[in-house]
C-alpha cells in the first residue's frame, strides 16, 4: 500500500508484511539478546533505514497482546510520548483512519529535544485465529494538516504480527517499521536506533502487556471494538476526504535541520525518561 493511497487492505497487503518479517535476506542483524533481535535493511531512494524487530513475551498471550496494540484508552497510560491521537473514521470493521502526534516516536529517533512528528495514518488490521496482524501507512485528510510546530513524518509500511511463542509459552510479537521522520538527523542518532530506541520499545510494550488484564478488568471491560465492530464510534469515512489539504497543496516542504544536535542533550532527555 503506497503513501497517500486509501484502499480497503488486501490478502496481498498482510503477505507483503509476513514476508519482510519471515525472510531475514538482505536484512543486517544489529542486535541479538535472547528473545530479542533487530535488524536494519536499507531501501533504495530512501535514506532512513527499515527497521525489523523479533521479540517474545513468555509471560503475555496473544490475545492479551493484541489487545494491548489496539486498546486506545490503554495507550494514553502506557504510551507516554503520545501527545494526541484520535480516531478520524472508519471504512470498515478492519480499516480506519487515524492522527497520532508523538514527542517521543522511538523507531524514528526523535527523542524529546527533536521537534514533535505527527502523522495521518491508515490503520488495517486481520485476525486470522492463528495470528493477528496490524499494518498503517500514511495516508492525507482534508481536515488535517500538518500542525504548527510539528513535523509531518511518513510511514512507508510500520506493521505488528502477533502469534503463538514458538518456544514455549507466551506470545511473539514481530514489528516491521519504514519510517521517515523528514529533517535531517544527527548521524549518530540515527545509528541508535537498533541498539537503544528498538530495546527500549520493547520493554517499555512487555511491562504494558503484563499489567493490560488488571487495568482493562476495570475500565470498560466489554469495550473492544476491535473484535466487536457494533462498538465502533467513528463517524464513517469517504475516500473523497482522504486529499491534501488546503494548506499541505499550498505550502512548500518544511525543511528542518536538527543534525548539530548534541548526544548529551539526548542523554539528559533519556535519563529522566527511564522506566
Amino acid at each position: 500500500m503506497d503513501v497517500g493511497i486509501v484502499k480497503i487492505a488486501e490478502d496481498k497487503d498482510f503477505e507483503k508484511l509476513k514476508q519482510l518479517y519471515d525472510d531475514n535476506n538482505n536484512w543486517k542483524l544489529d542486535y541479538n539478546k535472547p528473545d530479542l533481535s533487530v535488524w536494519t535493511k536499507s531501501v533504495p531512494g530512501i535514506s532512513f533505514k527499515m527497521v525489523k524487530i523479533r521479540t517474545r513475551f513468555p509471560d503475555v498471550s496473544p490475545e492479551t497482546l493484541y489487545d494491548v496494540l489496539h486498546d486506545p484508552e490503554y495507550r494514553k497510560i502506557w504510551d507516554t510520548h503520545m501527545i494526541e491521537s484520535k480516531d478520524i473514521g472508519f471504512f470498515n470493521p478492519n480499516n480506519d483512519i487515524g492522527y497520532y502526534s508523538s514527542n517521543v516516536q522511538i523507531l524514528v529517533a526523535c527523542p524529546s529535544p527533536l521537534k514533535n512528528r505527527d502523522f495521518v495514518l491508515q490503520r488495517s488490521w486481520l485476525d486470522t485465529g492463528i495470528e493477528q496482524l496490524i499494518l498503517n501507512h500514511s495516508v492525507y485528510h482534508k481536515d488535517y494538516p500538518p500542525r504548527k510546530h510539528f513535523i509531518r513524518a511518513t510511514s512507508y509500511l510500520t506493521g505488528y504480527i502477533v502469534r503463538p511463542s514458538r518456544n514455549g509459552d507466551g506470545s511473539e510479537l514481530g514489528y516491521v517499521s519504514h519510517t521517515d521522520p523528514h529533517g535531517k538527523l544527527p548521524v549518530w542518532l540515527v545509528n541508535k536506533v537498533t541498539q537503544i530506541f528498538a530495546p527500549k520499545m520493547v520493554k517499555r510494550l512487555h511491562k504494558a502487556s503484563v499489567g493490560y488484564p488488571s487495568w482493562k478488568i476495570l475500565n470498560n471491560p466489554n469495550y473492544k471494538p476491535w473484535h466487536y465492530p457494533e462498538q465502533i464510534m467513528a463517524p464513517r469515512i469517504r475516500i473523497e476526504e482522504c486529499v491534501k489539504s488546503a494548506e499541505e497543496k499550498n505550502s512548500k516542504y518544511n525543511y528542518v535541520d536538527e543534525s548539530n544536535l548534541k548526544e548529551s542533550l539526548v542523554k539528559e532527555s533519556a535519563a529522566m525518561d527511564s522506566d
